[in-house]
């Protein structure tokens, strides 16, 4: 298939490696002194070892590269012992409120992580449970995000503008349908046009999926306030 990958120049590599530390994904070795790719399925093609690289020979290319295995990222992290902080799995309690006359507010948050690229569709923690989709941005504009839609749920955010690879958003919200039996599927999004993107995204899902679920549409208007919320 042709997707975005990255490409080395080798006339510029030094083989100072410092972009093996930063692919957590364990796509690049460095071997006869130079900073290569030792398997195409390892790459993401999101491009976080280019900051890495102190001589800019990390470039991104768009050509027929063997597809992302998400999978089979987690099972060599898992047999090399390493596993990035930024993907490790986790699910825990979320703090609540001691009382109402106490103002200050807890993390809702229930699991770990929550970058819809960074989780697996496959955890324990989506199995059963009623499944908040994010916009970024909506976090930030909405005051009571945590009570009002973190609560009791688990969540994902994305950016249908300006995250990459966002083919695989579809297939990951279909298998979490299917294979990890989410009860419920809350897509919140801002009122700008660009974020349309994210709700699109959950419906493909579901024409994809074979199991069929509610979807609720939640629109956050840039004044912080629920402009919409309803059924569809």
């Amino acid at each position: 298939m042709k997707r975005t990958i990255i490409k080395i120049d080798e006339d510029l590599c030094n083989g100072c490696g410092a972009c093996v530390t930063g692919c957590h994904e364990g796509a690049l070795q460095v071997i006869d002194g130079k900073a290569r790719i030792v398997n195409e399925m390892y790459c993401d093609g999101l491009g976080a070892c280019i900051g890495e690289c102190p001589v800019g020979a990390i470039t991104l290319e768009e050509r027929e590269a063997e597809p992302f295995n998400e999978h089979a990222v987690m099972e060599r992290q898992v047999h090399h012992d390493h596993v990035c902080p930024s993907a490790k799995e986790m699910s825990f309690a979320p703090k609540t409120r001691q009382s109402e006359a106490n103002p200050v507010l807890f993390s809702q948050l229930s699991q770990w992580p929550v970058q819809l690229h960074l989780l697996n569709p496959g955890a324990s923690f989506l199995r059963n449970t009623n499944m908040v989709l994010a916009a970024d941005c909506t976090a930030f504009a909405y005051g009571d995000f945590h009570n009002r839609f973190m609560k009791n749920n688990s969540i994902a955010i994305a950016c249908p503008k300006l995250d990459q690879s966002t083919e695989r958003y579809i297939e990951k919200l279909t298998e979490m349908i299917d294979h990890s039996s989410i009860n419920t599927l809350t897509v919140i999004m801002m009122e700008v046009p660009c974020c349309g993107g994210l709700l699109h995204f959950a419906q493909q899902a579901q024409a994809k999926a074979k199991r069929k679920i509610p979807i609720k549409r939640v629109i956050i208007g840039i004044d912080g306030n629920i402009q919409t919320e309803d059924w569809i």
